[in-house]
């Protein structure tokens, strides 16, 4: 199959850029495929009555501050990981399952490459891990990395 569209999703976690080595050198093996990078940062939610309603729907300015950040550490990222990306976002999402579904979905993405950490838990149990969530609803192939720390609440 032929990769034009390859999507690397990051949690910006320590151990991050061993997906982003993986998706490097995916990238390298196919002339002509651009490479897009994805951070989402979960949207606050604002209640009202029983309904819980995105922050960022109501205010754009809500979640600046944590965009900028994350922003600032996705451009740390790429530096360190020498990744040349067409284009690197950071966006708001209800849940980082469904902000990488939709990217998928708007962009006509080929392959998507995610890392998946081992829950443990009561994590494991509450929400699964986002690579199990979204591979189900994704339009295109994936490559899932495994990392092996785990991660407990």
């Amino acid at each position: 199959m032929s990769y034009e569209h390859i999507l690397l999703v990051t949690d910006l976690l320590s151990d991050a850029d061993i997906v982003a080595q993986k998706a490097k050198r995916i990238v390298e093996n196919r002339l002509g495929s651009k490479l897009s990078v994805l951070h989402i940062v979960k949207d606050t939610m604002v209640g009202f009555g029983y309904e819980l309603v995105p922050a960022s729907s109501l205010y754009d300015e809500i979640d600046d501050e944590r965009c900028q950040e994350a922003r600032a550490k996705l451009a740390q990222f790429l530096e360190r990981n020498q990744l040349h990306a067409a284009t690197s976002e950071v966006t708001t999402a209800i849940s980082s399952s469904e902000g990488i579904v939709s990217y998928c979905h708007k962009h006509e993405v080929d392959l998507l490459v995610i890392g998946r950490h081992k829950r443990t838990g009561i994590a494991a149990w509450i929400s699964g891990a986002t690579a199990d969530n979204i591979l189900p609803n994704v339009p295109c192939d994936s490559f899932v990395v495994r990392l092996d720390k785990p991660v407990s609440t």
